[in-house]
């Protein structure tokens, strides 16, 4: 099990490099890096078969894993999904993230999963079997496929985990399934788990800017200060055996870099502490 950090907000809000990010990782003391492979991140999917080895490379420089790359792909059939699955398998990159099936409208929700299970998912399935890799299918709330964890089960179920798993994401999941939803998700879901989303939400009740009537709205908060009840997490995910990276994503667009990185490290420090003490090796 390793700790890695998302590199996204090294890139959107630090503007850094891969070198500079690599730094920045290495001395906060992530053993790893989940690396952005997508429009906008640190590798581009058309340019994948070149720059994603030179990026493992200066990450491993750092002493640094890539265990998992964050992609968009959705299809197997999309014109670099085959590309990065190769290119990952080559470079010892085990996990790759998908992008995201948006949930279609009321009432085609059961057409959806029939057609997402029965033929996205066994193109994506043949191309990991394919390459030796597992594509992870994250839980993220709002108006996605996999804002349900039950929903999720429903795709994943008749597929080998090795080959397509599920990405839990407590934060998202105790959002989008209040009290327990999360807890009932990771219980159905359990044989599927094999990577690791770690971030904190809270509800705010706001002015909407544009009516100018409150609404709730969801914001990253530091980790502990939020609806997710971390020490039962892992204490779930340790009971069933999971060994799988763990990504710390540190989504605080509303902070500069300097807090960013300091807010990481208070995050990162939560979670060992929380590892230690129910004897969870990382």
């Amino acid at each position: 099990m390793e700790l890695v950090m998302f590199t996204k907000m090294l890139k959107n809000t630090g503007g850094l490099t891969l070198d500079q990010a690599g730094d920045y990782m290495a001395e906060m003391g992530f053993r790893g890096a989940d690396l952005t492979v997508r429009r906008g991140g640190y590798v581009l999917p058309e340019e994948v078969g070149k720059k994603l080895p030179e990026a493992i490379e200066i990450l491993k420089s750092k002493e640094l894993s890539v265990p998992m790359i964050t992609t968009d792909v959705t299809d197997a059939n999309e014109s670099c999904a085959k590309e990065i699955f190769k290119t990952a398998s080559e470079c010892g990159v085990k996990f790759i993230k998908l992008g995201y099936w948006k949930y279609e409208g009321f009432g085609r929700i059961k057409e959806q999963i029939k057609r997402i299970r029965n033929n996205v998912l066994k193109g994506i399935y043949k191309l990991s079997e394919e390459y030796g890799v597992t594509a992870a299918v994250h839980t993220h709330s709002g108006n996605y496929m996999s804002a349900d964890p039950a929903v999720l089960w429903m795709l994943l179920r008749d597929y080998d985990p090795n080959y397509v798993c599920a990405y839990i994401d407590p934060g998202h999941m105790a959002v989008e399934g209040g009290s327990s939803g999360w807890r009932i998700g990771m219980d159905l879901l359990q044989e599927h788990i094999k990577t690791v989303a770690v971030k904190d939400f809270a509800w705010f009740r706001e002015v909407d800017e544009k009516t100018g009537q409150k609404r709730w709205r969801v914001r990253t908060v530091p980790l502990g200060d939020g609806l997710v009840p971390w020490s039962e997490v892992f204490s779930y995910l340790h009971k069933i055996g999971f060994d799988g990276p763990i990504s710390v994503h540190s989504e605080y667009n509303q902070l500069n870099f300097e807090e960013l990185i300091r807010q990481t490290k208070e995050d990162l420090k939560y979670l060992k502490d929380i590892l230690t003490e129910i004897k969870f090796d990382s």
